[in-house]
């Protein structure tokens, strides 16, 4: 059975796409730790980070580079913050955090998005990709 990230880059489910590539898809989390909180995603299903392929490894960080730079200029943040927890989703994936300290990179932080949020600030983020 596809992962619920699969069914969002197969466009079963509706997101707030960022960017996407032939092997990524980058989008807002609907459950954001800070506004602007974006998740990088293969579009091949892997179980976790670290079982991805080397190059599936290596390209993951170049594309996601691309998207930290666009939320700096987006959102206002000392830093984008990088997490990788992988029990949400059985489906490697990379949290991209807006953040102005270490203390607010934890899901204890998350909250719904707000009606309109998360179009607002998509379309703010890839303005600046």
């Amino acid at each position: 059975m596809p992962t619920l990230f699969t069914r969002i880059i197969k466009g079963e489910i509706p997101c707030e796409k960022i960017l996407e590539d032939d092997r990524f898809f980058a989008f807002l989390d609907i459950r954001p730790i800070n506004p602007g909180h974006t998740l990088v995603v293969p579009k091949l299903e892997f179980d976790e980070l670290f079982s991805c392929p080397d190059d599936i490894l290596a390209a993951a960080l170049p594309f996601a580079k691309r998207i930290s730079a666009a939320l700096k200029k987006t959102v206002p943040c000392k830093r984008i913050g990088m997490m990788v927890a992988g029990f949400e989703v059985p489906h490697a994936h990379i949290h991209l955090v807006p953040i102005n300290g270490e203390g607010e990179l934890a899901f204890s932080h998350a909250q719904a998005a707000k009606p309109g949020e998360l179009a607002e600030i998509g379309r703010k983020i890839r303005a600046a990709l």
